[in-house]
């Protein structure tokens, strides 16, 4: 099919065609809201081995106390990503009168580690809120050995590198593109409306139809003098 052909059905399938969009368009604009970016914030911890860890004896016993720091660190890391630590967050800003739902606390901490340090990133809309989340999210990071058996009930020690100052956060790509997404949907679902249109179509509309079922055409009468 040439470019001309979708030219000609999209002239003879236009309301098809616009219809998505302008319902998809009408509704996302009667329900818009302004996407709000909330605020951010970053704290670095500085992570190490038990104190009462036995000493590794044959190597430099340095070098295993830098080794088993990055392999405590990745465990955190992962650890902060769970619903477990969301809820245990949750927990501990209760007890200080903050109520934060633990599936949003969930999808607002971002963890990272780069060797012995561990990120834990915060976007959150309430400022207020941002620096009593951070120390709960370090009462929760102190109490590891129970999250973590392989430390034999001796806690990783955690230490907070910054203060958690929250400020303000663009609005997410997603959240920007909302609407524009929405209607370039529409109109994906208004080409397929009229494609199908066009596809189980039983009229014959000119030669064009004719010529594909193999009918010769002999003559025809111009539009303007039907």
């Amino acid at each position: 099919m040439e470019l001309r052909d979708y030219a000609r059905i999209a002239r003879r399938w236009w309301y098809l065609l616009l219809l998505p969009p302008l319902v998809v368009g009408a509704y996302g604009l009667a329900t818009y809201q302004a996407p709000v970016g909330g605020y951010a914030a970053g704290v670095r911890y500085m992570v190490g081995q038990p104190a009462g860890l036995a000493e590794t004896s044959g190597y430099d016993p340095n070098y295993y106390r830098w080794l088993t720091s990055e392999y405590i660190t990745t465990a955190l890391k992962d650890w902060v990503r769970t619903q477990r630590f969301a809820e245990a967050v949750s927990a501990q800003l209760a007890t200080t009168g903050v109520v934060a739902p633990p599936a949003a606390l969930q999808s607002a901490l971002i963890s990272d580690n780069a060797r012995s340090i561990l990120t834990v990133s915060l976007t959150w809309g309430n400022a207020e809120q941002v620096p009593a989340i951070f120390e709960a999210v370090a009462v929760v990071l102190g109490r590891n050995a129970e999250a973590f058996p392989q430390l034999g009930g001796l806690a990783a020690e955690v230490v907070p590198l910054d203060a958690g100052i929250p400020g303000p956060a663009a609005p997410s790509l997603r959240a920007r593109l909302d609407l524009p997404l929405k209607l370039a949907v529409g109109l994906v679902a208004g080409a397929a409306l009229a494609l199908a249109a066009h596809y189980f179509d039983p009229f014959v509309r000119d030669r064009r139809d004719l010529e594909g079922l193999g009918v010769a055409v002999l003559g025809e009468i111009p539009k303007g003098e039907r």
